[in-house]
């Protein structure tokens, strides 16, 4: 088994707006037959930020592999690994504990005329142009606009994300990750990924800069200290109105100490956790599972 694992010393600073979370996210993968080779990137390793600090973070793989850590394009820090001896599973377990609170203050919202000057479609013009993923049709993006109304950006935002909440249903299985926002807008139902592809593609559309977070959330508010409970990957969405607002559109909450944050990028696609592709007899499936306890 191999180990890769991140360690930072620093005072602690939970209290009433904060908690101290352990995180363990298990993802196995089962083959027909001995798989000869494998590339692998796991984003699996929490960020440091002012809103969250990583305590400590490992990445286990079962079996041993060769290991190289660095920070992608995006800021996400990426354990990449390969193995060549013969395997027919292969086990990646991130265990992390960290302290994550409420948002920072931001500062004073910008408007809608400094959002359109050549130098912020400049800065940000990767998280302003649609995706694959993100794209949403013209239909759609009237009838936002319509809900927006003459409301500020920073407003705007959260507008959107509630418009988008009221019209896709959470239903777990409902889509996969390679469904696009259009196609959840349509169904009408969705998981985390398409509620927060929805509200990019919105938020895109109206000239907010926008980005998609890859991360867990606790799944429970009144969670007692040391009690386990099962959670999964979770996803939300940031945009720009002078500072970075961040909001759960899923779950209607600002983003809090419940929420851990991995990586961020245009969409899923930049920061899956874990994806990779091998040489040999075909996958027979995965499990993933994430267990999340509250520390203090």
């Amino acid at each position: 088994m191999t180990q890769f694992q991140t360690q930072h010393t620093v005072p602690s600073r939970v209290g009433a707006d904060r908690w101290r979370l352990q995180v363990v996210h298990r993802s196995a993968f089962r083959y027909a037959g001995p798989v000869r080779s494998s590339y692998n990137e796991a984003r699996m390793t929490p960020e440091n930020s002012t809103r969250q600090t990583t305590l400590r973070s490992r990445v286990e793989i079962e079996p041993a592999a060769t290991v190289l850590a660095y920070r992608d394009y995006w800021g996400s820090t990426v354990t990449a690994f390969d193995l060549h001896g013969p395997h027919t599973e292969l086990v990646v377990t991130a265990t992390s504990v960290v302290e994550a609170g409420p948002e920072p203050h931001l500062p004073g919202p910008v408007g809608w005329a400094e959002l359109a000057t050549p130098d912020v479609l400049d800065r940000f013009g990767e998280m302003l142009r649609p995706t694959t993923l993100t794209a949403m049709d013209p239909p759609v993006v009237r009838a936002v606009r319509a809900a927006v109304g003459d409301a500020g950006p920073r407003e705007a935002g959260h507008v959107v994300c509630r418009f988008v909440r009221d019209h896709i249903e959470y239903l777990s299985g409902a889509t996969s990750v390679k469904t696009n926002a259009m196609q959840a807008w349509t169904h009408g139902k969705g998981v985390c990924q398409d509620i927060s592809h929805v509200s990019i593609g919105l938020l895109r559309a109206l000239g907010l800069p926008s980005r998609y977070v890859s991360g867990y959330l606790h799944p429970r508010p009144d969670a007692g200290i040391g009690e386990a409970v099962t959670g999964e990957s979770h996803a939300w969405v940031e945009w720009w109105d002078g500072g970075w607002s961040g909001y759960d559109p899923t779950n209607s909450v600002e983003i809090g100490p419940r929420h851990v944050a991995l990586g961020r990028g245009r969409d899923y696609s930049d920061v899956p956790p874990l994806k990779g592709i091998f040489s040999g007899p075909r996958s027979e499936g995965s499990t993933v599972t994430v267990e999340v306890t509250r520390l203090a």
